[in-house]
């Protein structure tokens, strides 16, 4: 449940002033509301729950081969320094009679990303939910991102890019299928 409105708009202004800037001038005015609703939008996954989201957009199927959905933009804010991380998530899955609605993959995805959070448990978090939906004899996610907290501040290295990978299941037991994904989200770059 969020805070009240009022409530993050006050301390917005707060956070205006103590970095020594007037928070009633014209530019500023308004300021703090419009950030509060802009954290209540980067931050709505923590009002979503996975079986709302995917709402029984699991259907039947014979395919038992790698289904994998390529380029998923995400948004999300690293929790140590609540800046933003942007990138790409690629998911795969073998199905066991029961395939995803291709767009479940993108909600499933902005839901965990739009939390407060970092690449290492966002990729597990995905992945164990495609895993935990489909009951797919395994689910692979690699994640790739550039992180505004490695190139706005601190070291400020402008081209660093992080990748994670979670494999579970048959991703995790077969090298070859391991491979197979690998490739095929590598090819086309």
């Amino acid at each position: 449940m969020y805070a009240p409105l009022d409530d993050l708009t006050d301390h917005y202004r707060s956070i205006i002033t103590g970095l020594g800037e007037n928070a009633q001038r014209e530019g500023l005015q308004d300021t703090p509301k419009r950030a509060a609703k802009a954290m209540q939008f980067l931050t709505h996954g923590y009002q979503q729950n996975l079986e709302e989201l995917v709402n029984n957009a699991v259907f039947e199927s014979a395919m038992d081969e790698m289904v994998v959905v390529q380029d998923i933009e995400l948004y999300s804010l690293c929790e140590h320094h609540m800046l933003p991380f942007i990138g790409k998530c690629h998911i795969a899955y073998l199905p066991q009679g029961k395939v995803l609605g291709l767009s479940k993959f993108a909600r499933i995805v902005d839901m965990y990303a739009r939390r407060l959070q970092i690449q290492e448990n966002l990729t597990r978090q995905i992945a164990e939910a495609v895993e935990s939906v489909t009951q797919a004899a395994g689910v692979a996610v690699v994640i790739e991102a550039q992180h505004m907290c490695m190139m706005m501040r601190g070291v400020e290295k402008q081209n660093s890019r992080m990748k994670t990978s979670m494999m579970l299941g048959q991703f995790r037991k077969s090298q070859a299928t391991r491979t197979e994904f690998l490739t095929l989200i590598s090819n086309n770059r």
